[in-house]
């Protein structure tokens, strides 16, 4: 294709030379026509396929014989071909993970290091190599001319990428370096974005740039502009704007525009201050529906049975290592391995409920000191038991990836999407329990034999019968929470030991019994513990949330919402 495109070049060129001499032979030239229109489509459809073909393998190739002062023509002709394998290849260049094997020259991206061998990546074919010693391979080396030449072609190849995302990084990435070179390809990018909000970041960072512009009106409008804008470097531009240079003077010279700059600043700074609220109300809510899913269980076995069940936060540990063991026999299924760990934690925990219902806490209805003593026992058993059959070492839950990253909100306001989950979760959890307390005869018997036991029984109600299925839904509730508990911490024996004193105080603080209680009381001590843990460290807030909650129940002895019935008000 190379040779007909030089062929018709020359046959063309040879019918140009002379315009006079063309006008008195034009019925000798009728071949140019078809000529140009050949000429034409080869160099608009020919000759990008060969640049971006064969010119990117042949350039690739070159780099590991070129020497060090030849890289940077290498990397420019690289960058005009426009070939979407020329990012990572400057990335890893720029990385220092860009390297060739001394046997083959063949180019790849460099690994980590994993028993003194090296895994690769062929940059031309994809393809994997392992086992490459450190004297097989060689690095392709930069200077730092070159390291800011690979800058320039990276910002501009992500600038214009075709993923929004990408073109985002790229933009706050060049906010942190606002050059003239990065200025212009800003502008230029700001014209061929179609992403509103994109549009709008790449204001704010030329906005920023305008900043230093030596025209006091532009400054001034740059200002209006950034007043209320909460990313980051606006913050410090405008702050260090407010600041004095080493000969006293201020660096805005200009009072009227330095009260702007003042005035800008204490905008963002309040809205700061605001969305500061928000995010601890958010964070309260999510630490809040992880005690909404642990104390749930207990308030139903303590209400009914009156019971003080020692050996609940163990019941959440057993949750978490369902879901720990399930993602063992599903390693490439993590997202429903989740969804699988829910009803098999439910399951396990409810049998392992009732068996310690009906082998233990039976026999000791009517001694809670007893009961108590009994259930600290259980609780150690379980912890050794899962110490001797996974060993005392944490176990690491994957986190699906549904559940990983964050929701951002806005630049000071952000939530993890698996505490996001989480608190979706709870309120699903806690809606379906209420649904089954109010709407299901089992619901209705447990309601009838925490409200009077002996008037139940009088019916003809299975009070025996109620307590296992009571323990037993309320031991499942728990195993619930442990999967929820599996995606924010480690797993270990010890896990339910952090929970289970805080699920007593939920309880408490809301009323024995009550759901509605619990609910409020949970999302409450999780917000109020928050807003205190800024203040006074978590191990403080912690002493006065329960110093507040004794305090409380010198006022309220039964809670925020009390149970009702005979055997309430015995």
């Amino acid at each position: 294709m190379a040779f007909v495109h030089t062929l018709i070049r020359k046959l063309l060129a040879g019918t140009a030379t002379n315009s006079a001499k063309h006008v008195r032979h034009t019925r000798e030239s009728w071949y140019r026509l078809p000529l140009i229109v050949l000429f034409t489509t080869l160099t608009l459809f020919g000759q990008p396929a060969l640049a971006t073909g064969q010119s990117f393998q042949n350039l690739i190739n070159k780099l590991p014989s070129s020497k060090l002062r030849g890289t940077p023509a290498l990397v420019d002709e690289i960058a005009t071909l426009e070939d979407n394998r020329s990012l990572p290849v400057f990335e890893h260049l720029l990385a220092g993970k860009l390297y060739y094997i001394v046997a083959t020259k063949q180019v790849i991206f460099l690994g980590e290091k994993n028993d003194d061998t090296y895994a690769a990546v062929g940059v031309l074919d994809g393809a994997e190599i392992t086992g490459l010693g450190s004297r097989q391979v060689r690095k392709i080396r930069v200077n730092n001319k070159l390291r800011k030449q690979l800058r320039r072609h990276i910002a501009k190849l992500t600038l214009f990428s075709e993923e929004a995302d990408v073109r985002e990084a790229a933009i706050d990435n060049l906010m942190k370096d606002l050059s003239k070179e990065n200025i212009a390809l800003l502008s230029e990018a700001r014209e061929a974005e179609p992403v509103d909000n994109l549009k709008e970041q790449i204001d704010v960072a030329l906005n920023v740039a305008r900043l230093d512009s030596t025209d006091i009106e532009v400054r001034r409008h740059a200002i209006q502009e950034l007043s209320g804008v909460l990313h980051p470097q606006v913050r410090n531009r405008l702050r260090a704007s407010l600041e004095k240079n080493e000969d006293g003077a201020f660096i805005e010279e200009d009072s009227k525009t330095r009260s702007m700059a003042a005035n800008a600043l204490k905008s963002i700074e309040s809205r700061l201050q605001l969305y500061g609220v928000l995010e601890r109300v958010l964070f309260g809510l999510s630490l809040g529906s992880v005690l909404l899913l642990a104390a749930i269980g207990l308030s139903i076995t303590f209400g009914v049975m009156g019971v003080i069940n020692m050996a609940h936060g163990e019941l959440l540990m057993l949750g978490a290592y369902t879901t720990y063991v399930i993602q063992l026999l599903m390693p490439n299924q993590i997202g429903l391995s989740i969804f699988l760990a829910i009803p098999a934690a439910f399951l396990v925990c409810g049998l392992v409920g009732i068996a310690i219902e009906r082998g233990v806490i039976q026999f000791l209805k009517g001694r809670p000191l007893e009961t108590l003593l009994a259930t600290f026992g259980l609780s150690l058993i379980l912890q050794q038991s899962v110490r001797t059959v996974f060993s005392p070492l944490n176990r690491q839950v994957s986190t699906p990836e549904f559940m990983s990253g964050a929701w951002e909100i806005n630049a000071a306001l952000s939530l993890t999407y698996n505490r996001l989950y989480i608190i979706l979760f709870s309120l699903l959890v806690f809606a379906l329990l209420l649904i089954a307390m109010k709407r299901s005869s089992l619901g209705l018997y447990v309601r009838a034999v925490s409200q009077n036991r002996d008037m139940a029984k009088a019916v003809g109600i299975r009070s025996e019968w109620i307590d296992s299925m009571t323990f037993g839904l309320g031991s499942g509730i728990a195993g619930v929470a442990g999967v929820a508990l599996s995606q924010l911490t480690n797993v270990g024996p010890n896990l339910g030991q952090s929970y289970i004193i805080d699920s007593f105080m939920v309880v408490v603080f809301g009323g024995v019994g009550n759901l509605w209680g619990t609910l409020v009381g949970a999302l409450s001590l999780g917000v109020m513990s928050k807003f205190l843990e800024p203040v006074t460290g978590t191990v403080l807030a912690q002493i006065l949330v329960l110093v507040f909650i004794v305090l409380f129940i010198q006022v309220r002895p039964r809670g925020l919402f009390p149970q009702q019935g005979r055997a309430a008000e015995s």
